[in-house]
């Protein structure tokens, strides 16, 4: 994710914003954010393209997401650059989460609407059952409006999109504005695999653009983000009586048992913490581990936590975190919880080496439940782990908290 600077611009100009790497501090290029009357336009456009499009058999409609996919294939070097440049992401990473997982996405959904979209007949109750048949017929709903985060832009942009495009849909996403340049490129994917024109938009902008998309009229909103901006897109959306599918963040528990295989579990821990630098909402942040072998977890771990590389050029395992608010606050929960009385295994601050928004790869044993590691979201490169008693302990002590998710 990049830092975003509001420019100068004068009146009746569009807003313009200038896109900064967090890794160096260099500028990526600018956006202008679109008005409330470009996404009008846009949803008017696209509802001519559904019409069409919705006519297309299923058959039809994944030939086209199949195009996609070979675009992907070949071009995948290519779009690595854009995501590398757009976020402070390892190769690895982006090779991993958003190409592999976005060629996965696109031959899944091609190759398996038709199946799950197919009529469905349902018994009746009562007298009418044996005079009357039922059968559900999953129709398009129209416009869908896609709201992406800066954490994952290209994956969390994609995936939705085809998942819609499959089901007779056209769609108008909304990359962050922190990561415009990796969100544009699932337009850029789906022009040059010869989709409709229209079909896909990219609206660029900010959260005035964002809201114009929550308010514009579309038939459906996909949003990807924060709990308190997920709270108001629900609200948004049930004002005006239409669906929304809410992905919203996490505090994943990571289980250690006392016959667990321990070198494989401690790699396991530190793969899931500190991958995008701990910025993913399915990340385990909190290992729960059993107190007769908690000792020689945490001596693994922090084997493995102390030798991964930070950068912000060549091979590297962790990179930046995606804003300086997310870093500040990965600083305030880490200081909160040493003050309570947390001990730093590993890492514990802001890397010093480095000019960008890195803090270390960071280890934090004798955390209780009180503190803010625990009872929020860190989102940042950061792994906890309490010693529990007992496996019933720790169920209890895992339900204790407010998140769900991949829980």
């Amino acid at each position: 994710m990049a830092i975003v600077k509001k420019l100068q611009t004068a009146e009746g100009e569009r807003r313009r914003l200038e896109i900064i790497n967090p890794a160096n501090m260099e500028t990526i290029g600018e956006i202008e954010a679109l008005s409330k009357d470009d996404v009008a336009e846009a949803l008017v456009r696209a509802r001519v393209a559904q019409k069409a499009w919705s006519r297309l058999s299923f058959k039809q409609r994944g030939a086209y997401i199949l195009r996609a996919l070979d675009v992907l294939v070949e071009k995948q070097d290519e779009y690595i650059e854009v995501i590398l440049k757009d976020t402070p992401k390892t190769r690895n990473e982006a090779l991993a989460m958003d190409i592999y997982t976005g060629m996965d996405s696109l031959l899944y959904y091609a190759t398996k609407a038709e199946k799950f979209l197919k009529p469905e007949k349902r018994p009746l109750h009562g007298l009418g059952g044996g005079m009357k048949k039922l059968e559900i017929h999953y129709k398009p709903l129209g416009v869908i409006g896609i709201v992406s985060p800066w954490n994952a832009p290209f994956i969390l942009s994609l995936n939705p999109a085809i998942q819609a495009l499959m089901g007779g849909n056209a769609v108008l996403i909304k990359p962050s504005s922190a990561t415009p340049f990796a969100g544009g490129l699932v337009g850029k994917l789906f022009e040059e695999a010869g989709l409709p024109k229209d079909l896909v938009t990219i609206l660029q902008g900010d959260s005035t653009t964002g809201q114009a998309l929550l308010e514009v009229g579309v038939d459906k909103i996909s949003f990807t983000g924060s709990e308190g901006i997920g709270r108001h897109v629900g609200i948004t959306c049930a004002e005006q009586f239409i669906p929304c599918s809410l992905e919203l963040g996490g505090k994943n528990p990571y289980i250690v048992c006392a016959d667990a295989e321990l070198e494989r579990a401690a790699a396991g821990a530190v793969a899931g913490n500190f991958l995008n630098a701990g910025q993913y909402c399915g990340g385990n942040e909190i290992a729960y581990v059993e107190k007769s072998v908690a000792p020689e977890f945490i001596r693994l771990v922090k084997e493995r936590a102390t030798v991964l590389r930070q950068s912000n050029s060549g091979e590297f395992d962790v990179g930046a975190l995606y804003t300086a608010d997310q870093l500040k606050l990965v600083e305030e929960q880490v200081a909160e919880a040493i003050a309570k009385g947390a001990t730093v295994v590993a890492g514990g601050r802001r890397n010093p080496e480095l000019e960008g928004l890195y803090f270390e790869p960071t280890v934090l044993t004798d955390v209780t439940a009180d503190m803010r590691i625990v009872k929020e979201e860190t989102f940042g490169p950061v792994m906890s782990i309490i010693a529990i008693d007992s496996i019933d302990a720790l169920v209890e002590e895992i339900n204790a908290s407010n998140y769900g998710l991949t829980a």
